[in-house]
């Protein structure tokens, strides 16, 4: 006989799938065989108490080997467990043996109905100790399916198929349907929580609308509500109000899928990294960023970028600012805490921070703004090698009139207009055009190029002065050529000898075609490789060093 352990939390719908399981010819139940031990040894009081323990068996150890794992008379015996009743020191082989997964429902769906029977707590949910379970199941290397309540209601036939094919069992029709009433399998307690179920001949179709959730109940949710998410992420099917048809997408750099994230004024992991509805960079897209790249374990620019961002917070009237030494300690810790010194990019934003009520106005945002250091493995997003293909976009960069581009601000539509046109042409990005025809920058850089020995660039009036940009200017003169900052019109870029990109998620990019036209030869040209040698060379040789990477490169911290 094989086990089946079903771990769930009280109101689950854990009944419903006992029932359901019992209908199968192949399968015997039984419904909480370790209740009784876990009375006699917690002293929880329950209105059937004593006549449970004189009916139950009490001992821990004999439950699992004389019942649990007992002798019977059909393929598999399913278990119906609530995860409060996995009392320490209980046989090991109840864990690792059988078939076990894990049954979950949002508690704010469990509390309402739950408080009608018995008072709540964080212990009597449960879903600390549901964490626990899955977690000890992985460490043994069997991490147990997760099926979440709400899908068994909304589509029981696909959810139990998919259970069955997770527990490598077939699926039998018949576990959809039942007769109204008690299973002979029920616990004496069922009088008392099982009224519902005793009505019902099936899976019950979800409610349209939730009960209204009781608010002295808010404080415990909080506590319970993340335990019941991370178990969530782990459910192959979900399905809600919302429901994606998309499947889940692959990364580019698939390390990136287990990173730490600085967000307000803590590290978290990545599917953790979340701001409130109420920050305002949510609300209006009021925020202001940079992008860092660590070369070799120490930041690029870092106090150029420092400088800016807190020039963009003080233009747009941020208040209660962290202080320049605070955000460079969370970037340090995000860095160590990833082991990223090298190859990464970060994004570092400075929101307005969270409102008091949601709104336009920052006399709302009386909590302080709001950091979030989102570090990445990623190299140069462009093909340095052989060069990337642009479009001119339709779209033209803001002027200074509407919003200055020189505050470096989290709303990016006016780029993002633009990269969609890039997007639709199948190229790499999309030049934009200020309010008289000249070429301001793209998308996502800032723009070179070259005619007959002399390095041109647009004027800063419309794009943002990149920092990289700055460093590129920098080079041109140390390396003796000819620098022009002038109004640019896009035919000059059209018949140019070399054009390049400039930015730091990017670095120095050749571009090979513009709007069809093939730029000097198509391709790298002298000017841009040598500028890509001394920009690779500035940035072996500076930068600020991360506290502690000399030391997480010595052989015993490897």
């Amino acid at each position: 006989m094989e086990v089946i352990h079903a771990w769930s939390a009280p109101r689950s719908l854990s009944t419903s799938l006992m029932y359901s399981f019992a209908q199968r010819d192949d399968t015997e139940v039984l419904d909480e065989p370790l209740y009784a031990a876990y009375l006699k040894s917690t002293g929880a009081d329950r209105p059937y108490r004593d006549e449970l323990l004189s009916k139950m068996e009490c001992d821990g150890e004999k439950v699992v080997k004389d019942i649990i794992y007992g002798p019977g008379n059909k393929k598999y015996r399913f278990c119906k467990h609530i995860s409060k009743q996995r009392l320490l020191g209980l046989p090991s082989e109840l864990m690792s043996k059988g078939k076990h997964f894990i049954l979950i429902r949002n508690p704010l769906n469990i509390m309402p109905s739950f408080e009608k029977v018995h008072p709540l707590s964080f212990v009597e949910l449960g879903l600390g100790e549901l964490v626990s379970i899955y977690s000890d199941l992985c460490q043994m290397g069997t991490p147990p399916a997760i099926v979440d309540a709400d899908e068994l209601q909304q589509d029981p036939e696909g959810t139990l198929r998919g259970m069955c094919n997770d527990l490598e069992i077939p699926f039998q029709a018949s576990m959809l349907k039942w007769e109204a009433g008690p299973l002979p399998e029920d616990g004496l307690w069922a009088s008392w929580w099982y009224k519902t179920v005793h009505k019902s001949t099936g899976f019950s179709s979800p409610r349209n609308y939730p009960h209204t959730f009781p608010l002295k109940h808010y404080d415990l949710l909080e506590q319970c509500l993340p335990l019941y998410n991370i178990l969530r992420r782990h459910v192959k099917h979900k399905s809600s109000l919302l429901t994606s048809t998309l499947t889940p997408p692959s990364l580019p750099v698939p390390e990136n899928a287990k990173l730490f994230a600085w967000v307000g004024d803590e590290i978290v992991p990545r599917e953790m990294a979340k701001v409130s509805v109420f920050d305002s960079v949510v609300q209006g897209g009021d925020s202001v960023w940079e992008g860092l790249r660590i070369y070799k374990g120490k930041v690029f620019k870092l106090e150029e970028h420092l400088d800016r961002l807190f020039d963009s917070a003080k233009a747009l009237a941020f208040n209660n600012v962290p202080t320049r030494e605070e955000v460079k300690e969370a970037i340090f810790r995000t860095l160590i805490t990833n082991g990223m010194f090298d190859n990464t990019h970060i994004r570092l934003s400075l929101t307005r921070g969270k409102k008091v009520t949601s709104g336009m106005s920052p006399a709302f945002n009386r909590y302080g703004c709001t950091l979030i250091v989102l570090a990445e493995w990623k190299p140069p997003v462009y093909d340095n090698d052989g060069g990337i293909v642009l479009v001119t976009a339709t779209t033209r960069r803001n002027s200074p009139n509407n919003l200055d581009s020189k505050i470096h601000h989290n709303n990016l539509l006016n780029n993002i207009l633009a990269k969609i046109e890039s997007n639709n042409a199948n190229v790499d990005d999309a030049i934009m055009l200020d309010k008289d025809g000249f070429v301001s920058e793209t998308n996502a850089t800032n723009i070179f190029m070259v005619k007959k020995g002399r390095v041109l660039t647009p004027r800063a009036d419309y794009c943002l002065p990149g920092i990289t940009r700055a460093t590129v200017m920098e080079l041109v003169v140390k390396e003796n050529f000819i620098l022009e900052e002038r109004n640019i019109s896009l035919s000059e870029f059209h018949t140019a000898d070399e054009v390049w990109t400039t930015g730091t998620m990017g670095e120095l990019s050749p571009v090979v075609k513009i709007d069809g036209r093939v730029i000097g030869e198509g391709k790298v040209g002298p000017v841009t490789r040598k500028l890509q040698s001394a920009y690779k060379k500035l940035t072996d040789d500076s930068g600020v060093p991360i506290p502690t990477y000399q030391k997480n490169l010595e052989p015993s911290c490897v």
